[in-house]
């Protein structure tokens, strides 16, 4: 910044660019990490990457609570011009040492009241000088330091927007399993459903119960056996396409 500017706005400087070099070279280290764990774990799902996730998320979180900190810290004071103004503290000083030069000459004022109101107005005339241009002065300085913690936190809510969308993309796929699985449930379900009829015959006919048509009739277990086969498999075929069709 400009170098004829008081101490005071010089060290806030220093401390302000300290701060905000810090946590801009934090938040790119946390995205070389973050992004290529983000894509391994889109490959691959598995426990040891979706830890590695959840801590670069929190270390993310603890990160981005830093830097809004400092960005409503830095808005804040923007917004408030008599708090700016208190920052100026060389201005503040000089006024403290005028006020007591004034009340040190006792000849030049007869009374307290003209010593108060000769140093109010060289006061007010000091800051009426002064402190519009002192003010504008931080807050450029200021608004510069703004818009570095502002891109630092666009940066952290673009990563926060990718570990959502990873987060979207990983519950899809596991829906997606979860789908295959009941699937697979419901198939081997209607199967099992289908071999029962097709096994009634056979339970039927294997019973000890006399039977009139049993004598001279032997050829209607093989045809009560086809009879059941064909209807398992219609069975099984009608809820294997209502399972195809309720997916689609």
């Amino acid at each position: 910044m400009i170098d004829f500017l008081p101490f005071e706005f010089r060290a806030l400087e220093v401390a302000l660019e300290g701060i905000c070099s810090s946590l801009d070279a934090q938040t790119r280290e946390l995205e070389v990490v973050a992004y290529p764990a983000l894509d391994e774990l889109t490959a691959k799902t598995s426990s040891r990457n979706l830890d590695r996730v959840r801590k670069m998320k929190c270390s993310m979180t603890r990160l981005t609570s830093r830097v809004q900190k400092v960005r409503d810290e830095l808005e804040q004071l923007l917004d408030d011009d008599d708090d700016m103004a208190d920052l100026y503290l060389s201005r503040k000083t000089a006024m403290s040492a005028s006020v007591s030069s004034d009340f040190g000459h006792d000849d030049e004022s007869p009374t307290l009241a003209s010593k108060v109101s000769g140093s109010s107005s060289r006061g007010s005339a000091v800051i009426s000088a002064q402190g519009e241009n002192s003010v504008e002065e931080l807050e450029m300085l200021l608004e510069a330091y703004f818009m570095q913690i502002e891109s630092t936190m666009n940066k952290l809510k673009t990563l926060r927007e990718y570990i959502d969308d990873t987060e979207d993309y990983i519950n899809i796929q596991l829906d997606n399993h979860r789908n295959q699985l009941i699937q697979l449930e419901l198939f081997l379900s209607s199967g099992t459903l289908c071999l029962s009829v097709y096994a009634l015959a056979a339970a039927i006919f294997g019973m000890n119960i006399p039977y009139p048509w049993r004598h001279n009739h032997g050829y209607i277990f093989k045809w009560v056996r086809i009879s059941f086969n064909v209807i398992s498999h219609l069975i099984y075929e009608y809820v294997v396409y209502i399972l195809l069709t309720s997916i689609v």
